[in-house]
């Protein structure tokens, strides 16, 4: 019973040790020391399919269960409509050969449409149809153009089939056009929808195909498509983009996580029939409780890099499953290698090659860049401990027909026992913690030995606080993180947030909660997004960024301390002090530029002396650019999206040795300028 007391005294002591009028926190930035340098892909991108990131978020595609394979039981996400004495049904039809659209039949290499929707229309005196809710919604906007598309099968030839957005209540139609059936086998339609320009935005609307004509109508691969980023086919939704373009990326991960390995291997991220047309295209199970359509497959992300001026980041499936599948090293392994090769190939071969004429096929002749290649995800779960056979199968194969390419392994403590044969030259390591545990271990990159260890990817990575996107102590505990990986940007040379979207329409009665992963960067709706406090951290950090270190010394930097926990009090030990500023700077010599970054994790305003040591000149003016909250649990929202967002301000009196003060709960750039 006396520890307690004890712990008490101690906290009291560290407090006003904290409160005396000692000297100001300095800053010293040391230009004598500023010739290391910065990783040029140090900031970049992460995502796969969780929390409907790519069907329902990023992937533009607005129907929801579009080629009916959702649920074998049910047509999830479609109903009946029937209207002013309507009669008819829906149903289901499972699959059989005789449901692929002749297109395809004759044509495909797979059978992906072979589940299709009936519509039997049996009289009265007004429309019958199908509606499709979209993915928590279809967005309308004003002036916007939708590209509506179908198969439809039947024997009522000159049937006219109207197609419609239309409010939930079937009230008001916001955009609508029509086809007459022409045929009688599968056949592809093809319509746009323009809504006018007093439409006000909503997301309470659904698609509708309706007809009063009666007899049967087979539908299938029923698509809708909204105005795209940079106009492309088959592309993303333009204000997803936006954001990660105003991030100023230098690559992306994909096709990430767990996405890439599946639960088995199954259902592990199948490249070679996320190709060609969307008619050949079956999709697959994921890992988070809902289908991918893959209609975002690998040439679309790797269009998505080219539409951000960014460099892909391929990784390869290397022969483990998350639930415990796996492939024994040698000859068992020897098909997925093969097929890892065939994936390079796609992506950077030239068009006289197999795979790289497949993707001239695809309409994309000229090859992508590829420099870094990761061997599976996650391997550290794999309990059988085959990662060292198979991370090195893969490698000698890969290097020996690309020895420009360089192979990332998954698993970070090589040094352990774990990756053993041979020291691989990237690792990937992975953090999910609090914002404590992040500030707690922001200098982890400092105890690195530049001698033997292997460039660092940090591969996955967030302060998970906040749902469904992060609150502003996130963003502390990030930025705090992010010091450190800059200020060892030599060894950390590459890194990337996860997870990236979250759709964040909650469960209702007719509908599960679109997320399933708390913390996440990026949230939208059908027809809204927003960054969070995190993603503004992020986005300043990429923003302002120089090519070389600076070496920073700080002295007389106050230190926080967190409420011991209960096993913590019954055990008599205090939690580590921490300090409670951040820091790091980098020097851009090509743009005369110096980037002092700042985070003040405590609740009150820190003064901070600045000294420039070295041959180096400022001049008299700056920018400070400060993200504050009025508290850590302060955020973002839908609805209230820019309560959180970096301001930027000029500043004068910027000499060799100055004073700024910081905000509680700040992260903070200083830009100065020399010359």
């Amino acid at each position: 019973m006396r520890k307690v007391p004890c712990i008490i005294t101690a906290l009291l002591l560290l407090f006003a040790i904290n409160n005396l009028k000692g000297q100001t926190p300095k800053l010293t930035l040391d230009f004598n020391k500023s010739n290391v340098d910065v990783s040029p892909k140090l900031y970049g991108l992460m995502t796969e399919e969780i929390n409907h990131s790519y069907d329902g978020g990023l992937y533009a595609e607005l129907i929801r269960n579009r080629i009916f394979k959702d649920n074998p039981n049910s047509p999830d996400g479609w109903s009946l409509v029937l209207d002013r004495g309507g009669k008819g049904s829906i149903d289901l039809i499972g699959a059989d050969p005789l449901n692929v659209p002749w297109e395809q039949s004759r044509n495909s290499i797979n059978d992906a449409l072979t589940t299709c929707l009936k519509l039997t229309v049996s009289g009265g005196d007004g429309r019958t149809g199908l509606a499709n809710e979209g993915f928590w919604g279809i967005p309308v906007k004003p002036n916007t153009i939708y590209k509506a598309s179908f198969y439809v099968k039947t024997d009522t030839i000159g049937a006219p089939l109207v197609v419609s957005i239309e409010s939930n209540d079937g009230t008001i139609t916001y955009a609508s056009s029509q086809v007459v059936l022409s045929k009688k086998g599968w056949t592809k339609y093809a319509v746009q929808l323009t809504t006018n320009g007093d439409v006000k935005p909503t997301s309470s609307a659904h698609f509708v195909i309706s007809t009063s004509t009666v007899g049967s109508y087979w539908f299938n691969l029923v698509s809708l498509f909204p105005p795209t980023y940079h106009n492309r086919p088959n592309g993303n939704r333009t204000d997803l983009m936006q954001l990660m373009a105003d991030m100023k990326p230098t690559f992306l991960r994909f096709p990430g996580g767990n996405f890439l390995e599946g639960d088995y291997f199954g259902s592990r991220f199948p490249w070679k029939t996320t190709l060609g047309p969307l008619e050949q295209r079956p999709g697959h199970p994921g890992c988070w409780g809902y289908r991918a359509s893959d209609g975002l497959g690998l040439l679309e992300f790797l269009e998505w890099c080219e539409d951000l001026k960014i460099e892909p980041l391929l990784a390869v499936y290397a022969g483990y499953s998350l639930r415990g599948d796996h492939v024994e090293p040698g000859p068992l392994l020897e098909p997925y290698v093969a097929d890892a090769l065939d994936e390079i190939e796609y992506v950077t071969g030239p068009i006289t090659s197999k795979w790289g004429a497949k993707r001239a096929q695809d309409g994309h002749p000229a090859p992508f860049k590829l420099t870094d290649i990761e061997i599976g995800n996650e391997d550290w779960f794999d309990k059988s401990l085959s990662y060292d056979g198979r991370f090195n199968q893969f490698r000698t194969a890969i290097n020996q027909k690309y020895p420009q390419l360089r192979c990332i392994s998954t698993i970070a403590d090589f040094d352990r026992g774990k990756v053993v044969s041979s020291k691989p030259e990237m690792v990937d390591e992975h953090y999910y913690r609090t914002a404590w545990e992040m500030e707690e271990d922001a200098g982890h990159y400092d105890r690195y030995n530049r001698l033997t260890s292997p460039k660092v990817f940090v591969g996955e990575w967030a302060t998970r606080e906040g749902a469904p996107t992060t609150n502003m102590n996130a963003a502390l505990g990030d930025a705090a993180w992010m010091t450190g990986m800059e200020r060892n940007a030599d060894i950390v040379q590459r890194s990337c947030y996860a997870p990236l979207f979250v759709n964040i329409n909650p469960k209702t009665d007719h509908s599960p909660r679109a997320w399933q992963w708390d913390s996440d960067l990026i949230g939208y709706n059908a027809i809204n997004s927003f960054g969070s406090p995190s993603y503004y951290a992020q986005k300043m950090f990429n923003n302002y960024l120089g090519n070389k270190i600076v070496s920073v010394i700080g002295e007389y930097i106050p230190t926080q301390m967190r409420n011991p926990n209960k096993k913590e009090i019954a055990a008599g030990t205090l939690p580590k002090a921490i300090p409670a500023l951040f820091y790091v700077a980098t020097r851009d010599t090509k743009r005369n530029k110096i980037f002092l970054k700042v985070v003040n994790t405590s609740g009150t305003l820190q003064p901070v002396t600045i000294i420039l040591n070295g041959p180096i000149r400022v001049t008299g003016n700056g920018t400070l650019v400060v993200l504050k909250g009025n508290g850590p649990d302060d955020t973002n929202s839908i609805d209230n999206p820019k309560n959180i967002v970096p301001v930027t301000t000029n500043i004068s009196g910027i000499k060799k040795e100055f004073i700024r003060s910081f905000a509680p709960y700040s992260v903070n750039v200083i830009e100065l300028n020399t010359y």
